[in-house]
């Protein structure tokens, strides 16, 4: 863990809060390719439309609990009574709109695993040649809100029935999981993540073999 985030180039925004900086030391920008994973980071990105990540994350481990370990399987059977039990829970943030909208994306999700062309992360991935993007910049300010990218991403996964995916929030979601490495470039997490994305993929590759043949 790095002492001094934002001091010599590294990234500012984990500031001194523990959870803010285990998650940026720990999880951001680390490739993610499991497909359940996935699900539950663009779901608790949608959630944190209009409010700040750190509320999210304090509040991560309820919403595992409320919404079953984030099993899109699961989420997918809810029904109102389950709206109703989510919209109670004061422990999530209870927007009945991102309620039903999680829903609706499960039951997406489970579209997409069930078409036969793929995972839910070989879908997602595609967007970026199944590599994560390097990118080196030294300033917050040279760090885009979206990209051409997300906004492809993000009209791909509306037009298969998600909701609360706007370009925006795909980008953060893409950042996350480690599809782009945004640590700038004077972060130590930078060459780290930049490092875990090559012994990943090529994991994913020679276990992707395996199965062709």
């Amino acid at each position: 863990m790095t002492d001094r985030h934002g001091d010599d180039g590294a990234c500012p925004w984990p500031g001194s809060d523990p959870l803010y900086r285990a998650y940026h030391d720990g999880e951001w920008g680390v490739p993610e390719w499991d497909d359940r994973a996935l699900f539950e980071k663009l779901i608790l990105d949608g959630f944190q439309a209009g409010l700040s990540w750190i509320t999210i994350l304090r509040k991560r481990e309820r919403f595992s609990a409320a919404f079953d370990g984030f099993d899109p399987e699961a989420i997918a059977r809810y029904g109102p009574r389950d709206v109703e039990r989510l919209m109670a829970d004061a422990g999530i943030v209870r927007n009945r709109a991102k309620i039903e909208a999680t829903i609706g994306n499960a039951r997406a999700w489970l579209a997409i695993m069930e078409a036969g062309q793929g995972s839910f992360s070989a879908f997602l991935w595609d967007f970026v040649d199944g590599r994560p993007v390097q990118n080196r910049f030294a300033r917050m300010a040279d760090v885009p809100a979206e990209t051409e990218v997300s906004r492809a991403m993000a009209k791909a996964l509306k037009a298969r029935g998600f909701r609360f995916c706007g370009p925006t929030i795909v980008y953060a979601f893409m950042q996350a999981v480690g599809m782009v490495n945004d640590h700038l470039i004077g972060c130590p997490r930078h060459g780290a993540c930049a490092a875990l994305a090559g012994d990943a993929r090529a994991g994913a590759d020679l276990e992707h073999s395996a199965r062709s043949g």
